[in-house]
């Protein structure tokens, strides 16, 4: 199969177009065609490599996935050759207290697709059979791969870790970026009063249009300054955060007594200042959360399907344009998903 595959962690230079082995249906997995894999800023941290990151290399990355399945392997049912699916990204051990209770994103042996385990920058990708669903049929391939990671993460983020509730405000930064885009959504549907950051004037634009009441364009002016006036100096009940070290601070002094952070991510640095007075004295709550369990992941799809929640497609591009399509993600020049196409 043609991949673009990685042989070292570095720039965008290190992803190249090669021939690798076509996966196997092992025992209990799933070999899929890709028909489209979604872009995410964790593509762009695992080329780079952090320490303690030990890859078999070449490495294929590469989480949402949306294709037909090509083989099925022994043991496998209700799984069947031609079948158009979608791949939950995280992989587990299955049969551990946690993933057996339900939370599957806190098994010791959880894995993420394209991260520590081969992706769908491919051709061709091996699954487990758990990790096959079907593909929304009110989507295309290319806008089915804009959901799996996201979405996910945005959902457990917000009801499960931060537990929002109608009549919140939450505020959700980076509105343009996949995760942000998807956030937007949520905490609308949970009937929160949504304030979005962008980095532009048309990103605000396009976060009030998926459904944010307020949109603060953060290259103009403070966020932090904004969101008071919005609120009446009373600040936010949550926020939603995934930028990391730019934004922490404030994101903390923005909330209101006893309110809480749930953070899914640090793109702009993982080393945050916090002032751990403000922390106990104001009660703040600091809440890391991490991709969802499978089965929020069939509640995502239904809401998808109900027309609720949708993904945000900003655009498609070969899968020989990986490294160009990860330097657009690097600059934040989408709105939602770029997305490649084998």
């Amino acid at each position: 199969m043609k991949a673009m595959a990685m042989r070292a962690h570095g720039g965008p230079e290190v992803l190249r177009m090669e021939e690798l082995p076509d996966p196997v249906a092992g025992p209990g997995r799933v070999v899929v065609r890709v028909k489209a894999v979604a872009l995410n800023h964790l593509d762009v941290w695992v080329r780079k490599g952090w320490p303690g990151l030990d890859l078999l290399m070449p490495h294929v990355l590469g989480a949402d996935i949306a294709g037909v399945v090509e083989a099925v392997g022994p043991g496998v049912e209700g799984v069947t050759v031609g079948a158009e699916v979608l791949l939950n990204p995280g992989t587990s051990c299955g049969t551990c207290e946690a993933c057996l209770s339900g939370r599957d994103n806190l098994c010791r042996h959880y894995a993420i697709l394209g991260e520590h385990v081969t992706g769908g920058y491919a051709e061709l990708v091996s699954v487990p059979a758990a990790n096959v669903l079907p593909r929304p049929r009110r989507l295309s391939f290319e806008e089915s791969a804009c959901l799996p990671l996201v979405f996910l993460t945005a959902w457990h983020a917000l009801t499960a870790r931060a537990g929002l509730r109608a009549g919140e405000t939450l505020l959700v930064h980076a509105a343009g970026s996949g995760v942000g885009s998807a956030a937007v959504q949520i905490g609308k549907l949970l009937g929160a009063r949504v304030i979005a950051t962008a980095g532009s004037d048309a990103k605000c634009e396009k976060a009030l249009g998926l459904g944010a009441d307020h949109a603060v364009n953060h290259e103009k002016e403070d966020f932090l300054r904004a969101v008071k006036g919005l609120t009446g100096r009373r600040g936010v009940d949550a926020v939603f955060e995934h930028t990391g070290m730019v934004t922490f601070e404030r994101s903390l002094a923005v909330l209101v007594n006893g309110g809480r952070v749930v953070t899914v991510g640090a793109t702009t640095g993982f080393d945050p200042k916090i002032d751990l007075r403000h922390v106990f004295y104001r009660q703040l709550s600091i809440i890391g959360s991490t991709m969802g369990s499978k089965g929020e992941l069939f509640e995502v799809l239904r809401l998808v399907e109900e027309g609720k929640l949708r993904p945000v497609l900003d655009r498609t591009l070969p899968l020989a344009d990986a490294a160009a399509a990860q330097e657009l993600l690097s600059r934040r020049e989408q709105f939602g998903k770029i997305v490649l196409v084998p």
